[in-house]
């Protein structure tokens, strides 16, 4: 490893402070690698708004916040910076990577891992921007307590519409399970959690096509996709949970390998560039869990390490 006169120059710069992120950072600052995180809202990705944890490993049950925080604890005791910015440009430039944040920030790095995780995609139906905040919400977790004696729907057949299904059940009076096709795409155990519950009604082979209110959100339109029956159903909440797009933005002018937006990596998560790592959600890959995003960050950060090391 060479010898760098700039005492700013990171080892390790990770963009995504989600548990691939933060894993990975445990890897490189236990190497002793300079190792700055930057990640654009709170520590933990999506884990902070997931009530209840059950898939991973070393707990039963585990509140997705508290799951959060002890990763985050875990790799600032270890010495990394955790930074609160938003990256909006990197450029290769020699040996380092020159990255600029929305705050104005230049930071250079002699590797860099991408973790940024996905955003959640939105239905693209009337009402749905003009009443977000007003009772659409995408995190049932933040918003389903407000909900709390009244019905509300969540659209989705994935694990995160049955597990965020499952939470919202405890509030409110009636939930609306609305799925496109006629089955789920989650294991039996977590199904089985969903329907057991009296105050869930599955609507099955259909769609939202429509969110009604004012100032707040009164009531959608679901379209039966084989009857054509379009009915108006009283809901005070519409949560969308119909899969998501990868964060990729910031690397457009990287011409990273894509597949279908998610970053291309081989079997040591590098990707075409040299010294650019991928981990996580953003990437190619047939599951998305905390388990998998971990497991990721481990083997992200540990090529970044052998590959600094080598330099």
């Amino acid at each position: 490893m060479k010898k760098h006169t700039n005492e700013n120059l990171k080892d390790i710069l990770i963009i995504g402070g989600g548990p691939a992120g933060l894993t990975a950072g445990v890897y490189a600052a236990r190497a002793g690698m300079k190792t700055m995180i930057l990640e654009k809202e709170a520590p933990g990705g999506k884990m902070v708004k997931t009530d209840t944890i059950e898939n991973y490993p070393g707990f039963d049950s585990i509140k997705g916040p508290d799951l959060a925080l002890k990763m985050y604890m875990q790799v600032i005791n270890l010495g990394a910076e955790f930074v609160y910015d938003e990256v909006i440009e990197i450029v290769k430039h020699k040996e380092t990577f020159i990255v600029t944040t929305r705050n104005g920030q230049t930071i250079e790095s002699l590797s860099v891992i991408v973790a940024t995780g996905t955003l959640e995609n939105k239905l693209g139906i009337p009402g749905e921007d003009q009443l977000y905040g007003k009772g659409v919400s995408y995190c049932a977790v933040c918003d389903g307590a407000f909900h709390k004696g009244n019905p509300v729907a969540i659209v989705g057949g994935g694990y995160s519409a049955v597990e965020e299904g499952i939470y919202l059940s405890k509030f409110v009076s009636k939930l609306y399970v609305v799925v496109r096709k006629d089955h789920f795409r989650v294991d039996a155990v977590t199904l089985s959690k969903l329907e057991q519950l009296d105050n869930v009604e599955f609507v099955m082979n259909s769609i939202v096509k429509k969110v009604n209110g004012t100032d707040k959100v009164e009531s959608v339109e679901i379209e039966n996709l084989v009857s054509k029956e379009i009915k108006t159903v009283p809901v005070t909440g519409l949560f969308p949970y119909i899969g998501a797009t990868p964060v990729t933005q910031f690397l457009e002018n990287l011409n990273l390998n894509k597949s279908e937006g998610y970053l291309k990596g081989d079997a040591k998560l590098k990707s075409n560039i040299k010294g650019l790592f991928i981990a996580g959600d953003v990437r190619e890959v047939p599951l998305r869990q905390i388990a998998i995003a971990a497991g990721d960050g481990a083997l992200a950060g540990q090529m970044a390490v052998n590959y600094v090391q080598e330099l």
